[in-house]
């Protein structure tokens, strides 16, 4: 008989991306209910919730590993988190599962990334704006790691389009003073706003262009939208009622998708928790990745993460996202660009949408040249 082998879940429920971290909580817990429900006793959770804090990430990792025996970690949200615990995780040769969307400019043998990165999301986000809206965009962002690169990659894909950055400005997590950027978008006139706040920063930022938006018609959603690639459907529920409605998102997943594997999914969830809210790009990556982690521990020997790495790179994973396929170079999956818009309904119309895109993280483009390009499509 096997042993028994325990996985990590490590997502903080509270704090600046609480949302986003009960999303991923919640979609963990219906992978193991499914699990549990078809006959699965071998594998089995432990969770630690860090509560925002980035210190008890590494305290986190470092209990499910030494203390429980856990050789798989699936959690963690930003990216200050993940390169955190990376090294702990590297140190005792484990794997963690990364399930947001992030910057790029990364592939570690010991993790593998189940969140898109910039070609999946920013690019092809561009490709959509830059011909509908022009190419003189403001850029906001959280102050860390996610606000820089993407805005420093948004830079980079404005510059190749001919245009020009109009504005870049930051806040502190949790920082909900946005009058002075506000006051700097009314007066400079961008075509678009690329938003990579996070938390209460992007939900009081959405409510003050909102109220711009009353006072200018010019930034209205439909002539200047603000546009994100980390916005959840959990975290509309955060806005002012009506405040965010038009704007845009990029995912790889909304709850509005019509395909047979969501309705199916949906309806599976429904039936174990008929109150659950909108399932969103965290929740259905959560749950996706506690999936692909048990069904490759049970078809190997062991859980040695060498080995369950092997499983994962040799096959195609049906499911949310469609044939979800692995890179054995990179441990990037390749995932669908969605483009969202905010309806009044508190979730996301999908209006543009492209199949599952390999992932690039460090740009190349089969190239040495680590630059963007932003290829326009109509």
């Amino acid at each position: 008989m096997l042993d028994p082998v325990k996985i990590g879940i490590l997502y903080s429920t509270t704090g600046p991306y609480g949302a986003m971290g009960r999303d991923a909580f919640d979609g963990v817990e219906f992978a193991f209910h499914e699990y549990r429900n078809a006959g699965g006793t071998r594998v089995q959770p432990v969770f630690f919730d860090p509560h925002a804090d980035l210190a008890a990430y590494l305290e986190g990792a470092r209990s499910l590993i030494r203390d429980s025996g856990c050789r798989h970690i699936i959690g963690t949200i930003t990216s200050a988190a993940r390169k955190e615990v990376l090294p702990l995780v590297e140190k005792h040769d484990g794997l963690l599962w990364y399930m947001c969307p992030y910057e790029g400019f990364e592939a570690n043998e010991n993790v593998i990334y189940i969140g898109g990165c910039p070609n999946q999301h920013l690019i092809p986000l561009f490709e959509h704006l830059v011909p509908r809206f022009g190419a003189r965009p403001y850029l906001v962002g959280a102050n860390y790691v996610w606000g820089w690169e993407m805005n420093r990659l948004a830079r980079e894909l404005v510059a190749n389009a001919g245009g020009t950055v109009l504005g870049e400005r930051y806040l502190p997590l949790e920082e909900t003073a946005v009058e002075r950027i506000i006051a700097d978008i009314a007066e400079k006139r961008p075509s678009f706003i690329l938003n990579n706040l996070i938390g209460p920063s992007s939900y009081a930022f959405l409510e003050a262009m909102h109220e711009l938006g009353k006072r200018d018609p010019a930034f209205l959603p439909e002539n200047c939208p603000v546009a994100s690639c980390d916005l959840q459907e959990s975290e509309l529920d955060e806005i002012a009622a009506g405040a965010a409605i038009g704007q845009l998102c990029a995912a790889s997943y909304f709850d509005t998708l019509d395909s047979t594997e969501n309705h199916a999914f949906k309806a599976r969830l429904r039936a174990f928790k008929p109150e659950t809210r909108r399932v969103s790009c965290i929740f259905a990556s959560a749950y996706t990745a506690v999936t692909m982690c048990i069904a490759a521990i049970e078809a190997s020997a062991d859980s040695d993460p060498a080995t369950v790495r092997r499983q994962v790179h040799g096959r195609t994973w049906p499911g949310l996202f469609g044939d979800m396929a692995v890179d054995p170079v990179t441990n990037h999956a390749a995932l669908p660009f969605l483009l969202g818009r905010i309806n009044s309904e508190r979730g996301f119309d999908v209006i543009a949408a492209r199949p599952p895109l390999a992932a690039d993280p460090y740009l190349t483009g089969g190239s040495a040249r680590r630059e963007p390009r932003l290829k326009v499509v109509s």
